[in-house]
């Protein structure tokens, strides 16, 4: 530890946190869209609706049978190709080149999202007492209305815990986004360290700031949580 530069990793862990936005904005943009796909998902399977039911399953297999950093890269070049190909096919003139790549991790890391999210609100949902529904069908409610109403409130206190997990998993995840240039927390360590040398200062600054942003959330969520199961404990 004798050639460890605290006063390097003081001075340059505001530059480190630049990188928090970024991180942040994944993060937050990719858990809600990402929660939207999951209801969608579990609610085609759950009523085994017809084709749907087998397009989730597939694309909850296929999007957890492999790594996020090849789901990030095969997102980050695979689209503009496609886009391209669009281009040509139909003779329309998109700007595939003007497309932040943030767009693009927005889309992967919702789809990454929504898979595990799919299994995690299924389980809730399918934990809610049935006879909370035979209840809203006896009051006239439609299927929808005793869903939104009912049990999607009831599935989601039960569910609030994992969410919590997954969003402070989802917080770490998103370093991998510097793999496609985005200058998250990560991603401005790294600059750091390419330009200075001080490659183990550079990564503990990031540590720091990490574990701080998961602690944060953590705290939060428990707030969330114990406010959230008042009337459980009543």
């Amino acid at each position: 530890m004798r050639g460890l530069d605290f006063q390097f990793m003081w001075e340059n862990l505001a530059m480190i946190a630049g990188g928090i936005k970024y991180t942040m904005m994944i993060a937050i943009v990719s858990i809600i869209i990402g929660t939207l796909i999951g209801l969608i998902t579990a609610l085609f399977r759950m009523y085994k609706i017809p084709v749907m039911s087998q397009i989730a399953n597939i694309y909850i297999a296929i999007i957890r049978g492999t790594p996020l950093m090849i789901q990030i890269l095969v997102v980050y070049y695979g689209i503009p190709r496609f886009l391209n190909w669009v281009n040509y096919e139909l003779g329309t003139n998109m700007d595939v080149n003007s497309i932040p790549a943030m767009y693009f991790m927005y889309f992967c890391f919702s789809l990454y999202m929504g898979s595990y999210l799919s299994e995690l609100i299924r389980g809730c949902i399918a934990g809610v007492d049935p006879g909370q529904m035979e209840a809203c069908y006896s009051v006239g409610m439609t299927t929808t209305q005793g869903m939104i109403r009912v049990v999607l409130p009831q599935a989601m206190v039960s569910a609030l815990p994992n969410f919590g997990n997954q969003f402070i998993g989802l917080v770490k995840d998103a370093s991998l986004a510097f793999s496609v240039s985005i200058p998250e927390i990560l991603g401005q360590a790294q600059i750091l360290a390419g330009r200075s040398s001080r490659f183990l200062e550079a990564y503990l600054d990031a540590a720091i700031i990490y574990f701080i942003i998961c602690l944060v959330f953590q705290k939060l969520l428990a707030i969330v949580e114990k406010r959230s199961r008042r009337h459980v404990r009543q």
